[in-house]
């Protein structure tokens, strides 16, 4: 079993992303936005969002390694910077971490980034192209989000499986070569 975390802003897609790839009915937290929300959850350039995830979601994926069957375990952090503390329960035991990205809102991934350097985890950024979002260069989202030249950065549709699938690849072949930090966050806890 491997247990990988899908992190990101509020409202990237992490719900979707582990929606289109579970092989079980995704166990989700998700609840109705309400105004009383509205002044922590930033909703710019979300018109059709509705819900939000609370705890966590979790899908469940089985894979051919080769070697035999592999299950990865998908768990989808909330993605509102006030439950940044939950996501180092989540991380435990987590290989690594795809972190979704929105060029319409580059600036809801930091917390994500952060989170996944302090914690020393394997991470992957994955650009999701949502319609109406403009595709900027790679290299141009890179620098945005100030990324380091070894840390893999992919396109993806959170809507599709396939897309998801090349995703959680990138991120399995990236943390199997990561050399983590000489100090993690996660051992001073």
């Amino acid at each position: 079993m491997l247990k990988i975390m899908v992190a990101g802003g509020f409202g990237v897609g992490k719900t979707t992303f582990i929606g289109a790839i579970s092989d079980i009915a995704p166990l989700n937290t998700e609840e109705v936005l309400t105004e009383s929300s509205s002044e922590f959850d930033n909703l710019a350039g979300l018109t059709d969002k509705t819900t939000t995830t609370v705890a966590f979601d979790f899908g469940s994926l089985i894979v051919d390694s080769g070697d035999g069957l592999l299950e990865l375990m998908l768990f989808g952090t909330p993605g509102q910077a006030r439950f940044a503390d939950y996501w180092y329960d989540l991380s435990r035991g987590a290989v690594g971490v795809v972190i979704l990205a929105d060029t319409r809102r580059l600036d809801i991934s930091f917390p994500a980034l952060t989170f996944s350097e302090q914690a020393g985890l394997p991470h992957i950024v994955a650009v999701n192209e949502w319609d109406g979002s403009y595709r900027y260069p790679m290299h141009d989202v890179r620098q945005a989000l100030r990324l380091h030249p070894s840390i893999p950065m992919v396109t993806c549709d959170a809507r599709e499986r396939s897309s998801v699938r090349d995703s959680l690849l990138c991120l399995v072949k990236h943390a199997l070569t990561f050399t983590p930090p000489a100090t993690s966050l996660l051992d001073a806890r």
